[in-house]
C-alpha cells in the first residue's frame, strides 16, 4: 500500500508547494475565469442538494436539454482541472499525446483518452492520481474494491465525497421507500468494502440502522427480536437475499407476518430473481456502481423497474429501446448533473464524475460495462407508440410481480442507463457467447433446480471426443435424487432455454448440436469450483479454462 504520511509530508513542504503554485497558479486563474460564470449555477445545485424536495423539483422541472448541457459542462471543467492539477492525470495525457497544457475548458472531452484500470490505475501511484499529488488526513478513507476481476483494488476518498454519496443514498431511499420509519439490516460486506460501510452511513439518514453483514442467522434473529411491528430494509447482494428467504422458508419462519423492502447491489439481477424476492418483499430495487469510481451512480426505480419488466413481456420493445442483443439489461436512472455519461465504439459506458470535491479525479473512465444510454423524452416517445403511457405504466399488466402491481410513484424525469454486463463476463463455444445473465435467467424458472439452487458458474471444456462444450456447474443445497436421467434432464432444459434467449446460440445449436449441448454437474455447498465462494464478496460466474 502507498505511503500515505509520505504524501501529506510533500504537501507540507514549502518549496515543492511553492514551486507548484508558480508552475499551475497561471493556468488555474485562466481556468477560473473561464468557468465563473459557472459558480452561480454550482450554488443553485448545491443548495438544492441539500434537501431532498430541493432536489426533485429541480429534476421535475428543469428541461432535460439543459441538464444534460449544464452536466456536460460541469464534466469539461472537472476534466480540465485534473488535467492542470493531477500529476498522474497530466503524465497519461502526456504519455496519449495529448499536450495537457493545450488544452481548453470547452470542448475538452472530446480530446481526452478513456481511462481504466489497465491503462491508467495501474501505471500510477495512488497519490500521484490525487489533486495535487497529496491527501489530507482527516475525513479520508480508503475502500478497497472486492476482487470479482482478480485483483482487489484500493481507492481513497475524502470526506466531502463520501458525504454526498451519503446524501445521495438517503434520497434514493426516500424517493424509492417512502418516509414512513424504515429500518435497515445491512447484510452488505463489512470491512474495507466500499458498499457496506457507506451503505450504513447512508441510511442513517433515513432511520434505525443494524450492520450484520451477510450472515443470515443474525437476520432472522434481528427479525424476531424487533418483532412485525417495524417496517423493514434488508440490503445486500441478490443471491444473498434469495439465500435468506430460502433459509428462512427452512426454519418455517413467519415472513407473512413482516413487511420487507429489499434494496440490493454489487452485481446484476435478473427479473426472474426478482420475482422469486417478491414473494416476500414488497419491494426490491437495485443501486449501479462501481467501487472504481462511486457507489449509488445511478439507481432503480418504479419506472425504470417498469420499462424492464415490459421489455422483457414484449420483445418488439425491448429492441426498440435496447437494440437486438437479446439479453434483458438492467435499467436505472442517473443524474446528469453529476455524472456525465458515454458510450463508446464498443457500446461501454463511459463516465466522468464532474464535481470537483473528489480526491482523486475519474475522467473518462470505462470499466467496461456493456450498455446505453436514452432520454426520459426518448422512452417516453417509444412506450408511447406502443400504445404505453410512461406516467402510468405501473398499472401495465405486463408489469405486475408475482403478488400483484409494484409500488408506483410519479416518474421523476431523469435519462435512463441500461446495463448488459460487464464485456469479459462470458464463455464462447462455437462463436457463440453464452451470458451468466442467460443462465440466471433459466436457472430462477426451472422449478427442479431453484429450491435448492445455492450458486452456479460457467466453463468450457473438452469433452471425451476433444469437442469443446459449454459446462454449467449447479451448487445445490442437496443432492437426492440427482443422477444421470436428471443431469440429461436438466441439460435437455438449459439446451432450448438458451435457444428460445440468446440468438447466437440459437445459430450455433443448429450447426453443431452436440457441441453446443451443455454439460450438467453439480456439487453440494463448497464442493468443487464453490469451495472458494464462502470466502469471497461477491460469487464467481466464470471459471477459465
Amino acid at each position: 500500500m502507498p505511503d500515505v504520511s509520505d504524501g501529506v509530508a510533500r504537501s507540507r513542504e514549502p518549496a515543492r508547494t511553492l514551486r507548484r503554485v508558480a508552475r499551475h497558479g497561471a493556468a488555474w486563474l485562466v481556468g477560473l475565469g473561464r468557468g465563473a460564470w459557472l459558480f452561480p449555477l454550482d450554488v443553485t445545485f448545491r443548495v438544492a442538494g441539500l434537501r431532498y424536495t430541493w432536489l426533485k423539483a429541480l429534476f421535475r422541472w428543469t428541461p432535460a436539454p439543459i441538464l444534460a448541457g449544464l452536466g456536460q459542462l460541469r464534466a469539461e471543467r472537472a476534466a480540465w482541472r485534473a488535467a492542470k492539477g493531477v500529476p498522474a492525470y497530466r503524465r497519461f495525457l502526456g504519455d496519449e499525446a495529448v499536450p495537457p497544457d493545450d488544452l481548453f475548458p470547452l470542448g475538452i472531452l472530446g480530446r481526452l483518452p478513456e481511462t481504466d484500470k489497465r491503462s491508467y490505475v495501474d501505471r500510477y501511484p495512488l497519490l500521484d492520481r490525487c489533486v495535487g499529488g497529496s491527501v489530507p488526513f482527516p475525513g479520508t478513507t480508503i475502500d478497497e474494491s472486492s476482487g470479482s476481476t482478480g485483483t482487489p483494488y484500493n481507492w481513497i476518498r475524502g470526506q466531502r465525497e463520501r458525504l454526498v454519496a451519503h446524501r445521495n443514498i438517503g434520497f434514493f431511499a426516500r424517493y424509492a421507500f417512502g418516509t414512513d420509519p424504515l429500518v435497515t439490516i445491512n447484510a452488505f460486506s463489512m470491512g474495507a468494502w466500499a458498499t457496506g460501510f457507506n451503505m450504513n452511513l447512508g441510511m442513517l439518514r433515513h432511520g434505525i440502522v443494524k450492520p450484520v453483514g451477510p450472515d443470515i442467522d443474525k437476520i432472522l434473529s434481528t427479525l424476531a427480536f424487533l418483532g412485525p411491528t417495524y417496517r423493514f430494509l434488508i440490503s445486500g447482494y441478490p443471491p444473498f437475499l434469495k439465500h435468506l428467504l430460502d433459509e428462512g422458508d427452512r426454519r418455517a419462519f413467519p415472513w407473512a407476518g413482516y413487511r420487507l423492502h429489499a434494496l440490493v447491489g454489487g452485481e446484476g439481477m435478473t427479473e426472474e430473481l426478482r420475482d422469486r424476492l417478491l414473494l416476500r418483499f414488497e419491494s426490491v430495487f437495485s443501486g449501479y456502481g462501481a467501487t472504481d469510481l462511486e457507489i449509488g451512480m445511478a439507481g432503480e426505480s418504479p419506472v425504470s423497474i417498469a420499462i424492464r419488466r415490459l421489455a422483457r413481456a414484449r420483445p418488439e420493445i425491448r429492441v426498440a429501446l435496447f437494440g437486438s442483443d437479446p439479453r434483458l439489461p438492467m435499467v436505472f436512472q442517473y443524474n446528469p448533473l453529476i455524472h456525465f455519461l458515454e458510450t463508446n465504439a464498443d457500446h461501454e459506458i463511459v463516465c466522468t464524475v464532474s464535481r470537483l470535491d473528489l480526491l482523486a479525479p475519474r475522467i473518462r473512465y470505462n470499466v467496461h460495462d456493456e450498455g446505453g444510454l436514452l432520454s426520459f423524452g426518448r422512452v417516453r416517445a417509444v412506450l408511447r407508440d406502443f400504445g404505453f403511457d410512461i406516467r402510468t405504466l405501473g398499472q401495465a399488466a405486463e408489469t405486475a410481480g408475482p403478488r400483484g402491481p409494484l409500488p408506483w410513484v410519479a416518474p421523476i424525469p431523469l435519462p435512463f442507463l441500461w446495463v448488459n454486463g460487464r464485456r469479459d463476463a462470458t464463455i464462447s463455444v462455437m462463436g457463440s457467447n453464452i451470458y451468466p445473465e442467460d443462465i440466471e435467467t433459466l436457472v430462477y424458472r426451472d422449478p427442479a433446480i431453484l429450491p435448492r439452487l445455492e450458486s452456479f458458474m460457467l466453463t468450457v471444456r473438452d469433452d471425451e471426443s476433444g469437442t469443446p462444450r459449454p459446462v454449467i456447474m449447479l451448487e445445490l443445497t442437496d443432492l437426492e435424487g440427482v443422477d444421470q436421467p436428471w443431469l440429461d434432464a436438466a441439460a435437455d432444459r438449459l439446451r432450448d432455454g438458451l435457444t428460445g434467449l440468446n440468438i447466437d446460440y440459437r445459430s450455433s445449436v443448429v450447426e453443431f448440436p452436440a457441441a453446443m449441448r451443455p454439460i450438467v454437474e453439480t456439487f453440494e455447498p463448497g464442493g468443487g469450483p464453490f469451495a472458494g465462494d464462502r470466502t469471497r464478496i461477491k460469487q464467481r460466474r466464470i471459471v477459465s479454462r
